[in-house]
């Protein structure tokens, strides 16, 4: 029980999940929290058809006020726009706009994400969303940066 309550706190699954891949990993924790982060985003992929019509825009500004970012987020249902895990991602990809800049929504989904180089943010988006089983969709961005 405490593995689960273990792989429950760092990968956000449900009990059922964590307890089922941890059967499979034969225990080992770090197998079975890649076993968990590989069926969120199998579940991910299959909410793709999934039309998003309701959402959240995210704002950043950099401590100097010399940078900001604005990023709009959808996802199908007004209960997970009000999540504050999905709002937190929102805020995060706002922030990484503001460091690290993109022309379009396509090279912001390919960019390393800033707090772990490790993914990028479309896997970032695809595991939040195979955890919480909605399709969620960075849909546009901006990026305002005063020039001196």
């Amino acid at each position: 029980m405490d593995q689960i309550k273990k792989l429950r706190e760092i990968t956000g699954a449900r009990i059922l999940d964590c307890q089922k891949a941890l059967q499979e990993a034969g225990g080992d924790l770090d197998k079975a929290a890649a076993i968990v982060e590989a069926k969120g985003l199998a579940r991910a992929e299959k909410s793709q058809d999934r039309e998003t019509k309701v959402g959240y825009i995210a704002t950043y500004t950099h401590n100097t006020g010399m940078v900001a970012s604005m990023v709009e987020m959808l996802c199908e249902t007004d209960f997970v726009a009000k999540n504050e895990e999905f709002r937190q991602m929102a805020r995060d990809i706002a922030m990484q706009v503001a460091a690290m800049g993109a022309e379009n929504v396509e090279e912001l989904l390919q960019q390393d994400y800033i707090k772990d180089p490790e993914k990028t943010i479309e896997l970032v988006i695809k595991s939040l969303s195979g955890k919480i089983g909605e399709k969620m969709t960075l849909s546009r961005f901006t990026r305002f940066a005063i020039e001196a």
